[in-house]
């Protein structure tokens, strides 16, 4: 029996140790040029066009086609994707998981809409894989991770808004705003999979306890931390000496954010997933 873990990229992970394991790219298009989030792509570039074209930019979610490549040839799929509420891509995965079943009678798919993105998705691929190395029914696993998935949570904390006003997200005069008076916001991923704006900081430290605070309001208490930051491993390492102050031997994994995670949260910004 052939198993293998799938998510779409705006997970930041691009490969898995020990798995089977396949990502879906999303992209960003802003004007003529087409950005493809992967494992290599131009960071840099990427952010250096977005900053240089000043029309509307948006994202391109998986489609069918690509969810079933990602898909391959296994007998069992547990994918997880962006939230519904910002992406087509879950219910792209859906509809691919429904053919997929059709073209290859006994092989069984699950597609998780995580109601979220970035290093909460991440949190779920490791357990999916954990579960997996259990040795774990199909049916187990989708139980676990609908389980699961209820005390994970995101917080992040954003240094500009301009690609979200650009997208239409955000009110163009706010982002402009919050650059001119270097005000952070710090919020989290909404029970509903919407990015919920919770607190306006001046300047990054504050923000960087108001981010610890949400996070202790919602449950945490020492369990697993994955940060995924744009160019920004001060914010990284304040958060997670707050966090060791707490709890000495937590388990704390950071990352560089991918092509997806960077257009939203841009230059500065970082993303955590965490255990409630």
């Amino acid at each position: 029996m052939k198993y293998r873990i799938v998510a779409d990229s705006s997970s930041n992970v691009y490969e898995v140790e020990g798995v089977d394991y396949a990502y879906a790219s999303l992209k960003i298009v802003a004007g003529d040029n087409t950005y493809v989030d992967e494992k290599d792509m131009n960071l840099d570039e990427m952010i250096a066009g977005l900053k240089a074209h000043q029309g509307p930019s948006r994202t391109s979610c998986p489609n069918i086609s690509d969810w079933l490549d990602a898909f391959g040839d296994a007998d069992v799929v547990v994918a997880t994707t962006i939230t519904s509420n910002l992406s087509g891509a879950y219910n792209a995965a859906v509809q691919a998981k429904n053919l997929y079943e059709e073209e290859h009678p006994g092989a069984k798919v699950y597609v998780k809409d995580s109601l979220s993105t970035g290093p909460e998705m991440q949190l779920q691929i490791e357990r999916m894989k954990e579960d997996i190395l259990k040795g774990m029914s199909f049916e187990e696993i989708c139980a676990d991770i609908d389980e699961y998935a209820k005390k994970t949570h995101l917080a992040f904390s954003l240094e500009s808004l301009e690609n979200l006003a650009k997208n239409g997200r955000v009110n163009p005069l706010i982002a402009k705003a919050a650059g001119v008076l270097g005000v952070r916001v710090v919020g989290k991923a909404s029970d509903e999979g919407t990015l919920q704006q919770l607190h306006k900081c001046r300047g990054e430290k504050k923000a960087v306890v108001t981010m610890y605070n949400v996070m202790k309001e919602h449950g945490f208490a020492g369990g697993k931390v994955r940060m995924a930051h744009i160019y920004n491993e001060g914010i990284a390492d304040a958060l997670e000496k707050l966090i060791r102050a707490d709890y000495p031997d937590a388990d704390i994994e950071r990352c560089q954010c991918g092509g997806l995670c960077t257009f939203y949260a841009e230059v500065g910004g970082m993303l955590v997933g965490y255990e409630g």
